[in-house]
Formats: C-alpha cells, structure tokens, sequence
C-alpha cells in the first residue's frame, strides 16, 4: 500500500525483446530476426511459430490493455505523392498492416512532397485531430515548425526513411542514410575496374536529410579508397521517373566515357531505361536503392548492379507500433535499427 498522501500508479509495461521473442518460441535469436525482418532461410512452419509467440507477447503490436479498450486510434501518415516506387510500396504496406489490427484506424495522405508549404498545411490541418503521425518530408524550416505545432498538440510524430532535424519526434524509422551511401561508393569502386573514371550522382533533393546523409557517406568513402573516381555531375531529379530518364540520357551524352552511376533517391527505372536505350546498360556500373518489382526485373537483367534496400515492411509495422504504444502511454518507445541491406541478382529475396 502507498504511504498516506500518495497515489499509487501502475508500472510501464516493458515492451519485449527479441530474446523474450526467441525464449518462448524456442527458437535461435538468429531464426527470429530472419522472421521479424521479413527475410528468407525460414521454414514457414517456423515462421508461423515465430510470428504467433511475437504477437502474443505484444511484440509486433501492442494489445489494448482492458482499461484502453474503446474506439481504434487514429493514426495520420504523410507521405510525398509522384512517381517513387518505395514511397507508393511503403504507402500500401502501412495500409496492409493497419488492416490488420482492428484498434487502429489509419488516414494516409499523399501530398506534393516537394512543396513544403503543402505538406505543412497538411499538418496544420492535422494538429489536434490525429492520436499519433509519421512524415516522410524535406528538412525545412516550414515543416519543422509544423510538426513542432503537432507535438505541441500532444500528438506524438514518428519520421519514416528520412528524418527531420531539430524537432522533438518520438523516433526516426530507417535505415542509417550515410552508412547506406558508403555502402554504395564501396560497391561502386569494387565494381568499376579502372583506377580512374568518371562518375554521376542522381538525387530525389538533397533537401531530404536521408539524400544529403547518402551523398555525405558516398564522397567520404570515395576520397578514402577510390580517390580516382571523379564525380562529373550531381542531378536532382524530384524522385520523378521520366525526369530521370531525360536527365540520364542527356548525361550520356555528354559523357560517353561515363563508368558508373549512383542514384540516391527514387527515379531509378527511368535512368536504367536512358541505360539501355543508349546500349549501355551493361557497361555502366548502376548502383540504386529499394528493391520493387521494376528494379527487381532490371536487377535479374544486368542494368543494375546491387541495390541497398531497407524493408518497408517491417518500418511500416514498427511506425504503427510505436505511435499506437506513445498514444497509450505504455511506455517510452524506441526504434529498433533497421539493417543495410545490399541485394544483388545472385540473393535475391
């Protein structure tokens, strides 16, 4: 019993780990990672195991508590509209995973994601009207300010594949940006076989922090172990397809000695087409990013060498999650690191 003059309060719950996860399904904490993470090596009867001991421990969702029990939460997510398959992939999987959990009422909106002004009127729209929100936006002053007002609202904000500087959100969901961009000159340097070459960079805009983090860790490892790959240009292309395909093919031409090509954000299938269009998609070493159904058709051809993709499966299950357990209170969430994870035509998924 508490001393008279105080209340008692009942203790946060401690959300479970992977270890409780492979305790109590008697699997390898190895064996639960592959499953967590959506990756193959797992014998589905494992799987299935795996996923049940997960959910019953609150591992993948977190169970309404009987005092909680009431209409679902109402969760906002702002995600950029166009053309960029990993945005529209990541949009149909946070719907997936919502469907899935009935205390959950989720509103996607798709705003022009290069317009700041739009998406921080979309948040103000928000403010005081969602239980929990997840952005995927540009680092600017406009909507920093905006999700500051939606924090302030009492609405806890999550950040997805690109986070935002300077503003108090409950957590940054995705991988890490620069290591992902060292990554990418590592694969690149390996696979050019010239000590000196010429190189082109694509970017969505370096206005996303996750863009400027990849180019960040791209030139670092160039200067560190591939000093004679020079970068000739660097195009922003809005994440946009056919400007991809214009900027690509103009690049070409200009550089007809071009060796490699690293493109950071999306607009992917519209480089590759300048690629083979030119006949040159098997001579220039293209590196990318997320694996969808159309780089996964131009990584099994050749056009592209590797991608580095970061599973939008499991960052739209741990957004939910963490924003349906922030508007409950059970606790203090945290993210859990998502991997780098190169593909090449050899391992494919």
């Amino acid at each position: 019993m508490a001393p008279e003059g105080e209340t008692t309060r009942p203790l946060a719950r401690r959300r479970p780990t992977l270890d409780d996860v492979a305790r109590h399904s008697g699997a390898s904490l190895a064996t639960v990672d592959r499953v967590i993470n959506d990756r193959p090596g797992v014998r589905d009867r494992t799987r299935q195991r795996v996923l049940q001991v997960a959910n019953r421990l609150g591992y993948l969702s977190a169970e309404p508590e009987p005092e909680m029990a009431g209409p679902p939460l109402v969760l906002d997510f702002v995600l950029p509209d166009g053309t960029n398959s990993f945005i529209l992939n990541l949009a149909r999987l946070l719907a997936e995973s919502a469907a899935q959990r009935p205390d959950v009422e989720l509103r996607l909106h798709m705003i022009e994601g290069f317009n700041p002004a739009a998406m921080a009127d979309k948040l103000g729209e928000l403010a005081g009207k969602s239980q929990g929100l997840g952005i995927t936006a540009l680092d600017h002053p406009l909507l920093r300010e905006a999700i500051r007002a939606v924090i302030g609202e009492g609405t806890p904000v999550v950040t997805l594949a690109s986070d935002i500087t300077q503003v108090p959100r409950l957590d940054y969901i995705g991988i890490d940006n620069r290591a992902a961009g060292r990554l990418a000159g590592h694969l690149l340097g390996r696979f050019i076989c010239q000590n000196v070459a010429k190189i082109a960079l694509f970017a969505g805009s370096l206005s996303y922090r996750g863009h400027e983090e990849r180019e960040m860790g791209f030139r670092h490892i160039l200067t560190e172990s591939h000093p004679g790959l020079t970068i000739v240009e660097l195009r922003e292309m809005s994440d946009d397809t056919t400007r991809g395909y214009e900027e690509a093919r103009r690049l070409l031409e200009r550089h007809p000695d071009l060796a490699g090509i690293y493109s950071i954000g999306g607009g992917v299938e519209g480089i590759a087409r300048a690629l083979e269009e030119s006949g040159r998609g098997q001579d220039v070493v293209f590196i990318g990013h997320e694996l969808t159904e159309g780089t996964r058709r131009l990584l099994i051809s050749g056009t592209i060498d590797a991608l580095i993709d970061q599973n939008p499966r499991v960052e739209a299950r741990e957004a939910i999650n963490l924003l349906v357990q922030a508007a409950r209170g059970i606790e203090r969430p945290t993210a859990r690191p998502m991997r780098v994870h190169p593909i090449f035509r050899e391992n494919l998924p």
